[in-house]
């Protein structure tokens, strides 16, 4: 079932489920197309969510693929507005582009598994003929892994998003309100084509509504093309401020990284990606979709006056700071993480040509011993070797246990449950360690979710967690040197699609 029947008027309407729902931009569509649309929010954390409210709130975890497959059932369209820029673990050992991959090879999985036909993404402009930013080149890597297991996806590519609460306009908005003089360096001089969030919002409808213009990459855009200096000083006049701009040479996106995350107290993970890619100007190209769905695009001057005396945006910088935060990580959000004391890793390691993630996770099985052979024992048990003990030479007790989930695991994706051992606690749901092939087929993924030591935090932060990542950085050393013809066959080939995770799920009572 991918239509629902509204109760008011007996019409059928698309179940369109949204993610990033309590975000900036999913809070505008929900807020505009509750009437148009059965809207599914997907949320980590539904009841904490501010209004408008979906349809339905559905919980929903993106980097576990079962909750992805589980959220996603039964809605047709699906818009894709994550952004891995905020912590979701205590300790999170990952850059923000392997974190973003990952996110999106699961949406892209878990909707084909569900049956949603069409994704809308929303990432950003992409300068033709450059290289790209980390952080431009990761909203690439996105727009592929969603599209790579066979939804249709429809790319909505956009610079600037002119809102009240759209965090680059605030931002610029408090460097207004706080800066009596300030320092223009290079990047201000950047050219870019914001765009209305009424406006972006409407383009994201009209995807889901005309099949036509589904499937392709669209820049979409406002009609004017300026500097950040420009909508600098139009923010300034628009406050009635006269800030004195003063012109700087370099780029030195170090001291701008810096000097915006002081001065707006913006989380300095928000920030720095951002800063990086103020190097490219984000101008539109062809504005296909917008002409054939007759969105021309408010102008600037009109969209940020609309901004700055909406009812979210107040005038002095102290009401601006209680009332509309620049994303950052709260002290609730930081007390809940270390309550959970939960870590995350993603690494991405080479890929031997054509090796499964069976194969690579096999061999890492056989190798980790091997590396560390005066030191680590690793007891393969089961008839089809699915279940590994990590113990000292010397001892009996596992310092871990870990399981594979058969039926979880795939040619692409190979899945163990930490399911025991001295150095990991059960607490939630169950810690996993996965090795995932992605879509371009250069890279592996090494993840950890959900793990809980055991070890007191700090201990495990100088002892387990560095361990870690010195193991993972020489297993990749060995994946490139070694050849996918020499790598372990697994005792019985995995099924290319697993269904049913139910041995290690999220616990009922949470």
């Amino acid at each position: 079932m991918t239509m629902a029947r509204s109760s008011a008027s007996g019409v059928c309407r698309p179940r369109v489920a949204v993610t990033g729902a309590t975000g900036f931009v999913g809070r505008a569509f929900i807020e505009a197309m509750a009437d148009r649309y059965e809207l599914v929010g997907l949320s980590r954390a539904p009841a904490t969510a501010r209004k408008p409210f979906p349809h339905q709130w559905r919980r929903c975890d993106l980097f576990s693929l079962l909750d992805v497959e589980r959220t996603l059932a039964g809605c047709r369209d699906a818009i894709y507005l994550v952004h891995s820029m905020m912590p979701s673990a205590r300790l999170t050992q990952a850059s923000f582009a392997d974190l973003d991959l990952i996110l999106a090879d699961n949406f892209g999985r878990g909707a084909a598994r569900a049956g949603v036909k069409h994704i809308v993404y929303v990432g950003g402009l992409l300068p033709e003929g450059q290289a790209l930013s980390r952080h431009l080149d990761s909203r690439r890597e996105v727009e592929q892994a969603l599209g790579a297991y066979g939804v249709r996806v429809t790319s909505l590519r956009a610079g600037l998003v002119v809102g009240a609460e759209g965090s680059s306009f605030r931002i610029l908005r408090r460097l207004v309100e706080r800066l009596p003089v300030m320092l223009c360096p290079g990047w201000t001089r950047t050219r870019t084509q914001p765009i209305a969030i009424e406006d972006l919002v409407a383009l994201i409808g009209g995807a889901i509504d005309h099949p036509e213009h589904q499937g392709k990459i669209h820049d979409v855009g406002g009609p004017d093309v300026l500097t950040y200096q420009e909508m600098i000083a139009d923010v300034a006049a628009l406050l009635g401020k006269n800030p004195r701009m003063v012109p700087v040479p370099a780029f030195s996106p170090s001291l701008s990284r810096l000097w915006v995350s002081l001065v707006t107290g913006a989380s300095r993970s928000l920030v720095s990606p951002l800063v990086q890619s103020l190097r490219h100007e984000m101008v539109a190209g062809d504005r296909a979709l917008q002409r054939a769905l007759e969105i021309p695009g408010r102008p600037w001057r009109e969209a940020a006056r609309d901004a700055l005396s909406s009812p979210s945006s107040e005038t002095s910088a102290s009401a601006l700071c209680a009332s509309v935060p620049v994303p950052t990580v709260t002290r609730e959000r930081r007390r809940m993480l270390r309550r959970r004391r939960t870590v995350r890793s993603v690494q991405r390691l080479p890929r031997p040509e054509a090796a499964s993630a069976e194969q690579i996770a096999h061999e890492y099985l056989q190798w980790l011993p091997a590396f560390l052979r005066h030191l680590l024992v690793v007891d393969v048990e089961g008839e089809e070797q699915h279940v590994a003990r990590f113990r000292f030479r010397l001892m009996r007790r596992p310092l871990l246990v870990l399981e594979l989930a058969r039926e979880r695991s795939n040619s692409q994706r190979a899945l163990f449950y930490v399911t025991g051992g001295m150095l990991a606690r059960q607490q939630g749901r169950t810690g996993r360690l996965e090795f995932r092939t992605v879509p371009d087929g250069r890279y592996v993924l090494a993840a950890i979710h959900e793990f809980t030591p055991a070890l007191p935090w700090y201990i495990y932060l100088v002892s387990q967690a560095l361990v870690h990542l010195l193991v993972m950085r020489c297993f990749g050393a060995h994946l490139r040197r070694v050849d996918a013809r020499a790598l372990p066959a697994a005792p019985r080939a995995l099924p290319e699609a697993g269904r049913d995770e139910v041995a290690h799920s999220e616990p009922a009572s949470a």
